[in-house]
């Protein structure tokens, strides 16, 4: 379970439409695998390999002494007694060596503030991979149902001869999304995340081993539907697109500040439907900037194409300015 906001990743995924994952390893080897998910457990069965440096973890050193050093606590079997305490077969000396007499709270704080930092670590590996290959990283935030996936749609169909696109997918379930993206000619990795409410550095980095993303080229991050947790995890992505729809209340910056203020785009979406719906798209700007004064804003429709251009304007220049270093 994630200490950080409770949500259990632990059987996050990635989906094969023929059950089998072709991970890159370090060496420039690949190794391929089928899908049994025993309850993991999930990334990849990572417990049986006796040599680590073949799934390309030797970036988990730093004082942790198990499999993985905690990337954002997914892929352990924690089986917590009471929330707290955990029942580990192998050495967690940031966990382990405090006082019996801390108190829970602080021990909470304490897992906290690890997991965000091993996630830390591991999205500035992601940063520098994708920087080096001058591949803009752009993760899609919203709440379900604002439009993300139809915006995604639009936007590789209409520009898929000016730019080279690739996607991950993040769901609870399914590989819906995933087959509408790539209907539209362009490749796309699902992550399942099972009951994980968001994806973290670590999905991403093997999502990104699968797809190989072309060098100069542009990547899309769908995240899983959530203005919270989403948040609190760097993927390594170059932007964060916060996407609202009109059919939500314009008072959702107040309301969910961290995404707002994380975020350095704002994309008003379905604005067709504004004379159907009591939204009012100046009080939204209004009290987004009151959160990030530094946000852009961008008001679309995926139904109309109006605003779109905007918006691809801005892709294509950012995507040049990343090329040009």
């Amino acid at each position: 379970m994630c200490i950080t906001c409770g949500c259990g990743t632990e059987s996050a995924h990635i989906v094969n439409r023929d059950h089998q994952h072709n991970h890159g390893n370090r060496k420039g080897g690949v190794h391929t695998h089928d899908h049994h998910h025993h309850g993991h457990e999930s990334e990849h069965g990572h417990h049986h390999h006796a040599n680590e440096s073949e799934h390309g973890h030797h970036h988990h050193t730093r004082d942790h002494n198990h499999h993985r050093a905690h990337e954002s606590a997914q892929f352990h079997n924690h089986h917590q007694d009471d929330g707290l305490k955990q029942n580990h077969h192998h050495s967690h000396p940031h966990t382990h060596q405090e006082k019996d007499h801390q108190s829970a709270g602080s021990r909470l704080i304490h897992l906290e503030k690890d997991i965000l930092h091993e996630n830390a670590l591991l999205a500035a590996r992601n940063r520098g991979y994708l920087d080096a290959k001058g591949i803009l990283a752009i993760n899609l935030v919203s709440s379900p149902g604002s439009g993300k996936t139809m915006l995604l749609e639009r936007t590789l169909s209409d520009l898929k001869e000016e730019l080279s696109f690739s996607v991950i997918e993040g769901d609870q379930q399914t590989t819906v999304d995933a087959d509408r993206i790539e209907a539209t000619g362009t490749k796309a990795v699902q992550i399942n995340t099972g009951k994980g409410c968001h994806l973290d550095a670590h999905m991403v980095l093997h999502a990104i081993q699968e797809l190989n993303p072309a060098e100069k080229s542009l990547l899309f991050i769908e995240n899983v539907g959530n203005l919270v947790c989403p948040s609190m995890f760097d993927l390594g992505e170059n932007e964060r697109v916060v996407i609202i729809s009109v059919t939500e209340g314009d008072d959702k910056p107040l309301k969910y500040p961290d995404m707002f203020h994380t975020s350095g785009i704002c994309i008003i979406n379905k604005i067709d439907l504004l004379p159907y719906v009591t939204f009012d798209c100046d009080k939204l700007i209004e009290n987004a900037k009151k959160i990030n004064p530094n946000l852009t804003f961008f008001s679309v429709s995926c139904t109309t194409g109006e605003g779109l251009d905007e918006w691809y304007n801005w892709l294509k220049e950012r995507s040049e300015a990343l090329k040009n270093g």
